[in-house]
């Protein structure tokens, strides 16, 4: 059982401390004034001490587990409490929020065989302080070892990839079988969080080496439909063309314009497609037009090829 400092919230505490004092002071003043004699003076603080010590301050999130003679009495707190000096003993505080235990599992074999370290957390909390004080011993020790042994479990039943991919829901599988050991205990446990799944550098080095292969065959494939969808649709435009030489001649046109329009180019095409499509007139045409921009502009030129 998770046991706190007695010394610190037991009767030795601001109330009891007081308490004692004035107790203390009122029994010697009584004896100064010669009321009561030595062994009165002794009873008196010894009473005084009793008294005292049978005063206990419990946190607003804790919870006092009392024995009467060694026996289950009941839970105080919080705030003060008082308990019967000598008969009645305060075996523990136990706390009541939410607490959060970190937990590992390392060189743990997957189900293919590879060796992982996990990191992981369990959030929790004891919502019936009397299992909790009757039923086991050191419980926030027993939850981490039953925490790293169920992960250890749960490790060996699922492949490297399914750790990586599927971490939620892996922890969810972990949080429902903590819960199945803990719940006797009157803890429940809320929540548990992967934090690192760490597997060797070679390891590591080899999965980065054929990611990168993947991507490259992917990049390769779809290269490769681009050029096939490409194919094709010069497939089809080549028998609208044939079905249509004017769309052919009107084609060229439109090309030789886009070519004829930059700066300083040069236009190399067969005389046959000059005179078939007639344009001989409309490279004359760009270049008056170029002539008459600014001298610092150069004009395009249609070239002949015979």
């Amino acid at each position: 059982m998770e046991t706190t400092n007695l010394m610190h919230k037991g009767w030795i505490n601001p109330i009891s401390i007081t308490v004692f004092l004035i107790l203390l002071v009122i029994s010697i003043a009584l004896y100064g004034l010669d009321i009561f004699g030595e062994l009165i003076l002794f009873l008196c603080i010894l009473g005084s001490a009793l008294l005292a010590s049978s005063i206990h301050i419990a946190d607003q999130w804790d919870r006092a587990v009392v024995l009467r003679m060694g026996k289950y009495q009941g839970l105080k707190g919080p705030g003060p409490f008082m308990i019967i000096p000598i008969i009645d003993t305060v075996s523990t505080y136990i706390d009541q929020r939410v607490r959060v235990s970190a937990f590992k599992a390392e060189q743990t074999l997957t189900k293919d065989t590879v060796p992982v370290n996990v990191d992981a957390v369990v959030y929790w909390t004891v919502w019936d302080v009397e299992k909790a004080a009757l039923e086991v011993q050191q419980y926030q020790t027993a939850i981490e070892h039953i925490a790293q042994t169920g992960l250890r479990d749960t490790i060996g039943k699922h492949e490297l990839s399914e750790l990586l991919q599927e971490r939620d829901k892996i922890a969810e599988d972990l949080q429902q079988v903590l819960d199945r050991n803990t719940n006797p205990w009157g803890i429940t446990c809320q929540t548990v969080g992967i934090k690192d799944i760490a597997i060797p550098k070679d390891l590591a080095e080899a999965m980065s080496k054929e990611a990168q292969a993947e991507r490259e065959r992917r990049a390769r494939v779809i290269l490769g439909t681009a050029e096939t969808e490409i194919a094709e649709k010069f497939a089809q435009a080549s028998r609208k063309y044939t079905d249509n030489p004017v769309a052919l001649h009107l084609r060229g046109m439109n090309m030789l314009f886009e070519g004829l329009k930059e700066k300083g180019s040069m236009v190399i095409v067969p005389s046959s497609a000059l005179d078939t499509m007639n344009l001989g007139a409309m490279g004359g045409l760009v270049s008056l037009a170029k002539n008459n921009e600014t001298p610092q502009k150069a004009s395009a030129t249609v070239v002949q090829e015979s």
